[in-house]
């Protein structure tokens, strides 16, 4: 395993309902249940990674209520650590080229890609 840090413009995240763009690069889905409502041939995506989602308890928690924010951070970071072959996963396309982390969420700035962006940019 390589500790070699990942440039913050490397990794971009994306909400599922935008369209793809030629500058997405890898296009990974980071959400334990499929989009509702996307269509799997118009969601352009490379890779599929359920695994690294929060655990079903962790995201029923925090229902993304922005007062829980703080603690779904902490709690979800906490998750992360046992991810660590996921994570590498995806540090190393990150590495090669682009990659977009696909969320479902409509709460930009309240969601679990954020601290999967900020651990994966972490060293």
């Amino acid at each position: 395993m390589t500790t070699t840090r990942i440039a913050p413009e490397r990794l971009k995240l994306k909400r599922a309902y935008e369209p793809p763009a030629r500058g997405d690069g890898v296009r990974i889905l980071v959400d334990r249940l499929w989009p509702r409502g996307l269509q799997k041939d118009g969601a352009a995506l490379d890779d599929w990674i359920k695994e690294i989602a929060p655990s079903p308890e962790l995201r029923k928690w925090f229902g993304h209520d922005p007062e829980r924010w703080g603690e779904f951070r902490r709690r979800y970071a906490a998750e992360l650590r046992g991810s660590a072959e996921a994570l590498e996963r995806i540090r190393a396309l990150a590495r090669r080229r682009p990659v977009t982390l696909i969320y479902a969420a409509r709460d930009e700035a309240h969601n679990h890609a954020l601290v999967l962006r900020d651990t994966l940019l972490k060293r």
